[in-house]
């Protein structure tokens, strides 16, 4: 297994902004802070817990600038006191001077965490991918590495793109945010891609978003494409989803929508654990938010289904965990962080009786902290 490199700096601040690692006693943590540890700025949070409880963070490194391409790595702070205080910045994935992105982290069964990710060439920029514009060996591929130490250390990177991207998507993104695995053993890692345009459009067109799952029923040696939701109808069009096994089996998927039909955010159910849907997407107006990245967590005691993500509808600010009883076709607003700036989130069960928020945040943008948030369950009703 390879070493990762840490970067300098403690990696315990807190809310106070004092680096000691004591906590504020508010139950709020800032792992990381935009213009520090040799980073520009932190983007794309994701977080798991592993079988002992240890607390993985994962997020976007972006070196020059807060750009969505440029020279990006995977950075990953440890938690062993239930997000309280955080150890020491660690480099997961990089790709040299290019992009290592969208990590898509789950811990299995066996207790090993995989983390899924995309690599690109650190010259591709959206639009350029979108339009077509970027060579197939520079473009979003997609790779995965492992650790059975609890995320001290990980194995090389292997690809897998040939396994689960078809020729001719230009676009590719796993989540962003935490993987799921089933009650089955199976890993199911929600996509999406775009599709190459028709006529006169030229790809960029919000039309052309589509949605996947990656899956694999060998915890993470191989991976085959579950269902796939393409159509350049205008009204639905899948974006970056989150996945979770509700108690009945059912795998229900939540999306961002870009295009404009009722309301930013749609949803959908599988029966087969990823394979198909049962339906395509649809919009979900029971969940209000801009046009933006969210996260969902199955509680099993109580039997509660959480989505977390910014609820003022024009503009990434107010985070919110919102909560449904009923598999994601109604929702309540369950717990209102603040009234700040916010965009990217994702929720993870700490212990029994505290649910963990990492999201991106701040007092003046949505992208100055990265910071885990506390929340005792039964505030969430």
């Amino acid at each position: 297994m390879t070493q990762p490199s840490a970067a300098t700096g403690t990696g315990t601040d807190t809310e106070s902004g004092t680096g000691t690692g004591t906590g504020t006693g508010t139950g709020v943590s800032v792992p990381f802070r935009a213009g520090r540890e040799g980073y520009a700025g932190f983007r794309i949070p994701a977080v798991v817990a592993t079988r002992t409880g240890t607390l993985l963070a994962f997020c976007e490194g972006r070196v020059d600038s807060a750009k969505d391409h440029g020279h990006i790595d995977i950075v990953l702070k440890r938690s062993t006191d239930g997000g309280r205080t955080w150890g020491p910045l660690q480099v997961v994935a990089n790709n040299g001077t290019d992009l290592a992105g969208n990590p898509a982290p789950v811990t299995l069964d066996t207790g090993r965490v995989l983390l899924v990710h995309v690599r690109s060439a650190a010259s591709a920029t959206e639009d350029a991918l979108l339009r077509g514009k970027v060579r197939a060996a520079d473009g979003r591929r997609v790779w995965v590495q492992h650790s059975d130490d609890e995320g001290r250390t990980w194995s090389a990177p292997e690809e897998i793109t040939a396994q689960v991207k078809k020729a001719g998507w230009r676009w590719y993104a796993t989540t962003p945010g935490h993987a799921l695995q089933l009650g089955s053993g199976r890993v199911v890692v929600p996509g999406n891609h775009t599709l190459a345009p028709t006529g006169t459009d030229n790809g960029t067109e919000a039309k052309y978003n589509s949605g996947h799952c990656l899956l694999s029923d060998d915890r993470g040696a191989t991976w085959y494409l579950g269902y796939l939701d393409e159509n350049t109808n205008g009204y639905v069009n899948v974006n970056e989803t989150t996945a979770a096994e509700l108690p009945d089996g059912r795998v229900y998927f939540n999306t961002r929508n870009d295009s404009p039909s009722p309301g930013n955010r749609a949803d959908a159910h599988s029966l087969d654990g990823g394979r198909t849907l049962v339906r395509p997407f649809r919009p979900q107006a029971g969940l209000v938010t801009p046009v933006v990245q969210g996260s969902l967590l199955q509680l099993r005691d109580p039997d509660l289904l959480l989505f977390s993500g910014p609820a003022d509808p024009g503009f990434r600010a107010l985070m919110t965990v919102r909560a449904s009883a009923d598999g994601g076709t109604t929702w309540r607003s369950a717990h209102t962080v603040d009234g700040l700036p916010a965009a990217y989130s994702d929720l993870v069960r700490v212990d029994t009786g505290t649910v963990g928020l990492l999201y991106e945040t701040g007092d003046f943008g949505a992208y100055e902290t990265i910071t885990f948030r506390r929340i005792p369950v039964t505030a969430l009703g």
